[in-house]
């Protein structure tokens, strides 16, 4: 069985905090010989314990699960730097703005790389007054249909989020020069510049 929590990134964590193993315990209200359980891979730290460790060490419960640490590059909140991660389980969407670690259903959901559509998933666009009308010849059955329609510009995001019994199609209001992304459950995410 795989540990849940590293201990490595627990000890590399408190060090760039400039936390003792005794001052770490003190925030967590343990005892400095847990933490060093932790840290040497003798002991795990309770599931009670992930929020507040997570909290006093500055990261994600999910980048502490993973023993992965991201760090957040996109400061600039360039709509265009948008990623989408998808649950395969339940799927529900997220939107960031640039790279991140994301969980859902237990498990660390894979950023999603967009490719240029092709002949089965194709869009249709036409512009309708101010808007965009977008659609795609694709299949909307309960096993393989279009998720959602994203339309996005450097400074908004419009997503509409598409079901198995509706129509492939959606309408964007229109603000300059940006992507079109559609998201297929079974082969992934597509896009066009518009």
């Amino acid at each position: 069985m795989t540990n849940y929590v590293t201990g490595n990134m627990i000890r590399s964590l408190r060090e760039k905090k400039g936390y003792t193993q005794k001052q770490l315990a003190e925030l967590l209200n343990v005892s400095d010989k847990t933490v060093s359980k932790w840290e040497t891979q003798k002991g795990l730290p309770d599931i009670s314990l992930l929020e507040p460790i997570s909290k006093t060490l500055s990261i994600s419960i999910a980048g502490l699960l993973s023993g992965e640490w991201v760090i957040n590059k996109n400061r600039s909140g360039n709509m265009l730097r948008t990623k989408f991660y998808v649950c395969p389980v339940c799927g529900n969407v997220i939107q960031a703005l640039g790279e991140g670690a994301f969980s859902c259903c237990g498990i660390t959901l894979p950023m999603q790389e967009a490719e240029v559509q092709d002949e089965a998933h194709s869009f249709g666009i036409e512009r309708v007054e101010n808007d965009y009308y977008v659609t795609m010849p694709h299949p909307m059955t309960k096993s393989h249909y279009i998720s959602f329609f994203a339309y996005i510009t450097s400074d908004r995001v419009q997503i509409v989020k598409l079901y198995p019994e509706q129509n492939p199609e959606a309408r964007f209001l229109i603000y300059g020069k940006g992507i079109l992304y559609a998201y297929c459950n079974q082969h992934g995410l597509f896009k066009i510049v518009v």
